[in-house]
């Protein structure tokens, strides 16, 4: 039986071991990419304090409009549960991505991006995702994201059948396939890290491509969500999101800006009522006539609260709370968070992130094993 896994995990391996690669390192890469963005652009994310209090956020929206073309104006902000950081408000006459970054103390702009920003980890994501391929919005047919769908398929055969090849007859011999020996030479250490990092890194990397599988085909996600007994509810995946917020049109740009189509300073009112509810919170954001609360805690990372409220009052009219939506939306979420391992926080995060290091590595040193054993016979 065994000689039947060895042939499977050598001829699955070998065509589709350098996307595996791929797909795991740019996995890794993106794993800290909040972390490294804000320390390349501090600035752009924390505030410098000016003060013992942020100012209104109604006079926020009217200081940054003042500031912005013409064309663009505030469409929402997102207040993050920390003294030191700026806000982040979101546009509307542009792109659904485009936004600033408000020093709170001073309505000072900070960092103006009005398109998605193309650098080392949108490359990477590309990479992950669709093989720098395009992202076929309307669910057509793309060659990298099958590509990547149909290796993330074949790796989990790979893992699975490593693990069977792996498997000892004896306790002396498990606990020498579990040893990584530095002192042997790079012969002995390549095949050490093959053989007992695969079996470290095999579990987690069987949770990340079991649920990255779910953005891949419709079958396998359909598949996915009835074993856990949800109805997968979700529009197709593929299909162009929403935006955030519409352009607006003719005279509706100078309505927002002058303010008089909105009263901004509402939504102070809105963000005290919150602040009162939660003790802890990632991010509060508020649009007109909306507003949502993420939050902290082990599980869902995307998990959040919203809420609707009066645009003449300020006051809530209705909650939507987390623990009450439906378990579809739920599973989506948690199926985000264990795929990149946020749901249990900066620990489960190294964990993927050295797992998925470790398994770009795997068919880089299950190729020199077979290299060597071929070129010994």
């Amino acid at each position: 039986m065994k000689k039947i896994f060895r042939t499977l995990h050598l001829w699955l391996s070998i065509p589709f071991g350098l996307v595996i690669t791929v797909i795991c390192f740019s996995g890794a890469m993106l794993v800290f990419e909040p972390e490294i963005t804000e320390w390349r652009h501090p600035s752009r994310y924390f505030a410098e304090q000016a003060g013992d209090q942020p100012l209104p956020v109604g006079e926020l929206i009217q200081s940054v409009n003042a500031q912005l073309p013409d064309t663009l104006s505030v469409a929402g902000v997102q207040i993050p549960n920390s003294p030191k950081r700026n806000y982040r408000m979101s546009l509307s006459g542009q792109n659904r991505t485009a936004a600033v970054y408000v020093n709170p103390y001073s309505g000072e702009i900070k960092d103006m991006l009005l398109a998605p920003q193309s650098n080392f980890f949108t490359t990477m994501r590309q990479l992950h995702r669709w093989l720098l391929g395009d992202f076929k919005r309307d669910g057509s047919f793309s060659l990298g994201k099958t590509v990547v769908g149909v290796s993330t398929l074949l790796f989990v055969f790979i893992l699975i059948s490593g693990i069977a090849v792996w498997i000892p007859k004896t306790k002396k011999a498990l606990a020498l396939r579990l040893k990584i020996k530095m002192k042997n030479g790079w012969r002995r250490f390549w095949y050490d890290l093959h053989v007992a990092g695969g079996m470290y890194a095999a579990a987690v990397l069987l949770t990340m491509a079991l649920t990255g599988l779910t953005w891949s085909f419709g079958w396998y996600r359909t598949a996915f969500y009835c074993a856990f007994g949800v109805e997968a509810a979700q529009p197709p995946h593929g299909a162009a999101p929403q935006p955030a917020s519409r352009p607006e049109r003719g005279g509706d740009s100078e309505r927002r800006k002058t303010g008089s189509g909105i009263n901004y300073s509402l939504w102070q009112t809105v963000v005290d009522s919150l602040n009162a509810q939660y003790r802890g919170y990632k991010n509060l954001t508020v649009q007109d006539g909306k507003a949502s609360v993420s939050l902290v805690g082990w599980g869902n990372s995307r998990a959040s609260d919203s809420y609707a409220f009066d645009a003449e009052t300020g006051a809530i009219t209705s909650a939507a709370y987390y623990k009450d939506s439906e378990r579809a939306g739920k599973l989506r979420g948690w199926i985000f968070a264990v795929h990149v391992g946020s749901w249990g926080g900066m620990a489960t995060r190294i964990l993927a992130f050295l797992a998925a290091l470790l398994g770009a590595t795997l068919p880089l040193t299950g190729y020199y094993i077979w290299i060597r054993k071929k070129w010994k016979r």
